[in-house]
């Protein structure tokens, strides 16, 4: 209280805060100890509670903005939009883009694009192979493998935790595969694009991961 310096405590709820409905409507409930101070009270209900209310707009927009991946879902206000997110891991760039899409069974769940480069000091040629050549495969990954490297050609790493196919090879250029993690929704797949540029004494790795399921997209 500005005239006395005396000090209430109290509580400001907000039982049901999503991004699918609108702020303005957004139920903000006030409780405070007994004791004198109502007038607080009344304020927060009333000034109090317009303040919150901007307060929690900022908020949301600064998480679609952020879009810390893992923490927030999409909602039906987000699911369908391209929202793209760029991050700096160990001097590689990392994109986020939302999407959503529909698993050959009908089921509808978001996921997310994936888009990382990263350069690497070996050719194209050798930086292909280990994609494409097993026993590569089984040192990289320290797991036995399954590789038939050619179009239509299974493939099997860790220890049966990721499956999928070879769709398309073009050596020492561009491998496209189909993937799925055991813990996917039943059938689903993501594509895997894998670019190889040739930079003289470097190679640049570009990846593209699409359909990666939300709060899946750490693990791939």
């Amino acid at each position: 209280m500005k005239e006395s310096g005396e000090k209430h405590k109290g509580y400001v709820e907000i039982p049901s805060l999503s991004e699918e409905n609108e702020v303005d409507d957004t139920e903000i409930n006030i409780s405070k100890k007994k004791g004198e101070g109502d007038v607080l009270k009344d304020l927060m209900k009333t000034e109090g509670t317009v303040k919150v209310r901007e307060a929690l707009k900022e908020y949301l927009k600064a998480l679609k903005t952020d879009f810390t991946l893992g923490m927030i879902l999409p909602t039906k206000s987000t699911v369908g939009q391209e929202l793209a997110v760029e991050r700096k891991l160990n001097g590689s760039t990392m994109q986020f883009v939302l999407q959503d899409s529909v698993s050959p069974i009908g089921i509808k769940i978001p996921t997310v694009k994936i888009l990382m480069k990263e350069m690497f000091a070996s050719s194209a040629e050798e930086l292909y192979s280990i994609f494409t050549t097993k026993e590569l495969v089984q040192k990289f990954s320290k797991c036995p493998a399954l590789i038939d490297a050619e179009k239509g050609g299974r493939l099997q790493l860790f220890n049966g935790c990721v499956t999928g196919e070879y769709v398309e090879l073009l050596p020492p250029q561009r491998i496209v595969m189909k993937w799925r993690c055991r813990n996917w929704p039943d059938e689903h797949y993501a594509t895997v694009a894998l670019n190889f540029k040739d930079m003289a004494t470097q190679t640049e790795l570009q990846l593209e991961l699409k359909g990666v399921p939300v709060c899946n997209e750490g693990g791939v």
